[in-house]
């Protein structure tokens, strides 16, 4: 069955790269990544047609939601996957590979199982497989990213374990099956029936753990310092969907809550740590002299906003939440592969250091001043539909002040991406023009491609999937 062979792909592709070596390694690294693409991409397809794949008795089940997801983590890790040998020498492949296509295991575990626990459980393996990734460098700087990047997130999967313990209690309370009380198909039928004051307090303890994941505010401490210190294959990964694999718990959860409690339950603490979050995160873009650091400031704030349009809801909020994750994921995705680029050119990863990226390296100045843009909501790339959706969404509900509030931070977070940008694509250039292009950038402008198409004209069939996925979540 493909959704079995998806998800068995990768765990194999570990198992034989800790023993490939050379040319063995490079051909099995790069036919594991192609196969789960293809994988995920057939299983999506599936959904279009109308089934639901699903495996070992229903703990594996794919809807829409589910879909999207395997998705965008294939598609990143493909892009990831492709940059990866550039950063692991070929004595430390035996151990890079391994955990990298381990990773992208955790990562689609969580995303196709239907089952709340094997969901924690697999969030929680995504820290212990990137960990590792974060500190291959083994600086003093990587190991204490590392440390605190593993601390906070367990500290913060602990939580989201109380949550997700009472979410049990609250169904075996009524009476329901134990083999099947944490199944996310079997809860949100009988939402309306369960204790929507415990739902409730879950879902608190829910939103702070798995929040500490997506890298929300005030848990979002680990983040920056991760993101920088990581690989930039790694630092794609967990930019463009390690965060987005925590909003997608926060979002299968809020749905059951809403179904018992009303949206009100929720509503108020998504819009809430949003709005926290797009503020630090606008305030942090001024401060910073790290470009890597800056991108990884700039996923903060783009987290935020994905918790706007989940708050505000509807199918234009969900929607434009969802297709925002999307979105966000490829411009953050080839941001970071383009930044690792940079820093080999330069030998440094501080914004003043680098100066006359348009001059130095043309083609590679030019990519990236056009996937910053796409980060900034420029229009034509698709990040500027999202927001608008997201943003139309809370008018359109009524509110008032947070959407004028969330819209200026994103005018503050623009200033401040667009003052760094600036200074490193022009000023005197540190080196002699260099040719910098190569069958490397494809996949680059691939994505940034279809960041255009999604701004553009949406590709056919894309307005109905994400209004079923805003249907399947309550809105």
């Amino acid at each position: 069955m493909m959704l079995v062979a998806l998800l068995l792909t990768p765990v194999v592709a570990a198992g034989l790269l800790t023993i490939a070596r050379g040319r063995t390694a490079g051909l099995a690294h790069a036919g594991a990544s192609g196969l789960t693409l293809a994988f995920a991409l057939g299983v999506g397809s599936d959904v279009l047609v109308g089934t639901t794949p699903s495996a070992l008795g229903g703990l594996l089940r794919v809807d829409g939601l589910s879909a999207w997801m395997l998705a965008l983590v294939a598609l990143v890790g493909g892009l990831a996957a492709i940059e990866a040998p550039r950063y692991a020498p070929l004595g430390a492949r035996h151990r890079f590979y391994p955990l990298l296509h381990l990773f992208v295991f955790t990562m689609l575990l969580a995303v196709a199982t239907d089952d709340l626990g094997v969901m924690w459980v697999a969030i929680e393996g995504t820290t212990l497989a990137s960990v590792f990734l974060v500190n291959f460098e083994r600086t003093r700087a990587s190991l204490e990213a590392a440390y605190k990047y593993l601390l906070l997130c367990s500290v913060g999967i602990a939580l989201a374990f109380l949550g997700t313990v009472l979410v049990y209690f609250a169904d075996a309370s009524k009476g329901g099956q134990a083999a099947e009380a944490l199944r996310w198909s079997q809860l949100l039928p009988l939402a309306g029936e369960l204790d929507a004051r415990v739902l409730e307090l879950a879902f608190a303890f829910l939103l702070v753990g798995y929040g500490t994941k997506a890298g929300l505010v005030p848990m979002h401490t680990w983040l920056p310092d991760a993101h920088s210190e990581a690989p930039p294959p790694v630092s794609a990964l967990m930019s463009g969907v390690l965060l987005s694999v925590g909003l997608y718990a926060v979002v299968r959860l809020r749905a059951l809550v809403d179904a018992s409690a009303g949206p009100p339950a929720s509503e108020r603490m998504l819009l809430g740590l949003g709005l926290l979050s797009m503020a630090a995160a606008a305030a942090f873009l001024w401060r910073s002299r790290n470009y890597k650091r800056m991108l990884a400031y700039s996923s903060i704030e783009h987290v935020g906003l994905v918790c706007l349009g989940l708050g505000f809801g509807g199918p234009w909020g969900v929607g434009g939440a969802l297709l925002h994750i999307a979105n966000h994921a490829l411009a953050k995705s080839v941001l970071f592969l383009l930044a690792g680029r940079i820093r080999a050119a330069y030998g440094s990863a501080e914004i003043a250091d680098v100066q006359g990226l348009l001059a130095t390296r043309p083609v590679t100045g030019r990519l990236f001043l056009a996937a910053m843009l796409a980060l900034m909501g420029v229009p034509p790339f698709g990040l500027f539909v999202s927001e608008v959706m997201i943003f139309g969404a809370g008018f359109q509900q009524g509110f008032v002040v947070l959407p004028a509030l969330g819209l200026g931070l994103l005018v503050i977070a623009f200033a401040g991406l667009l003052r760094a940008l600036h200074g490193m694509l022009y000023g005197s250039a540190a080196t002699a023009h260099a040719a910098d292009g190569g069958a490397w950038l494809a996949p680059v402008v691939a994505a940034l491609v279809a960041l255009v198409v999604t701004g553009l004209a949406w590709p056919p069939g894309l307005a109905a999937a994400l209004g079923a996925m805003a249907t399947l979540v309550g809105h």
